[in-house]
């Protein structure tokens, strides 16, 4: 078989659209923006805590500032009620940190953006989870 037909196999079989992942991510979770965000920080605290004189990377600089403007949940507490509540809805882990990370305003966008989505929930329920979503998103801003 050929490196072109391997590579188109290797892609029919990958599609995150169908939650059809690599065997390298069978056994990892998907983190949501914020708690990488938190990660960061607590990075960041025990580098200035530090004696150590070098500056952390530009990368990672970049990266905290990121996280930090996309991260919706600002405390633990949070983040681990938005989680308990996403478990309780037989989701995908990646449709539940995608849920969590992009916060759709509706249905449609949720659906568009998360398309296995389509056959899971009806339309009044999926925005009952999105509405859920805001209100822990609001009690941290």
């Amino acid at each position: 078989m050929t490196a072109v037909r391997k590579q188109i196999r290797i892609e029919e079989e990958e599609d995150a659209a169908q939650l059809k992942f690599p065997a390298a991510f069978k056994n990892a979770d998907a983190l949501l923006v914020s708690e990488v965000h938190m990660l960061l920080k607590v990075r960041q605290e025990q580098h200035e805590m530090d004696d150590d004189d070098t500056d952390l990377s530009q990368v990672f600089e970049n990266t905290l500032k990121y996280t930090g403007k996309f991260s919706f949940y600002q405390n633990r507490e949070t983040i681990k009620a938005v989680r308990e509540m996403l478990q309780t809805k037989n989701l995908h882990k990646f449709e539940a940190a995608s849920l969590a990370n992009l916060c759709p305003d509706n249905y449609e966008e949720a659906k568009a953006l998360i398309p296995s989505l389509e056959d899971k929930f009806d339309d009044e329920e999926l925005n009952e989870l999105l509405e859920d979503l805001k209100t822990f998103k609001d009690l941290t801003q």
